[in-house]
């Protein structure tokens, strides 16, 4: 069974809204900083957003102001709202711890903008 499972994604219009789920299993959770990453094709995987276990969060220059990253704590599950969606936001889109702990890494969940 997958330890992190991703889901919610799919096609949108530019300016368009989606929001991202990725629920864990075990304890990856507990105390940990969780991240949402994307990745193009060609590109390196580039963290986009990170939450604290306390809450605090993180955001790429390139999502700020549009994409909002929380958690729930009490099931495990971390969340991506997506707001104005861009063309480049455009990716293949990953939780994972914010070290990004290899093995964790799972099918991601696509995300497409376009008009």
């Amino acid at each position: 069974q997958a330890q992190l499972v991703e889901s919610g994604g799919g096609l949108v219009q530019p300016g368009g809204s989606l929001r991202l789920s990725c629920a864990a299993s075990g304890s990856i959770f507990s105390g940990r900083t969780m991240g949402w990453y994307r990745q193009v094709p060609g590109k390196q995987r580039e963290l986009v957003a990170s939450i604290t276990s306390g809450g605090r969060k993180n955001y790429a220059a390139s999502v700020k102001g549009r994409f909002t990253i929380s958690r729930d704590n009490a099931e495990n599950t971390v969340y991506l709202q997506m707001n104005s969606l861009k063309p480049e936001d455009t990716a293949v889109y990953y939780c994972n711890t914010a070290t990004g702990v290899s093995q964790y890494w799972g099918q991601g969940t696509q995300v497409t903008v376009s008009s």
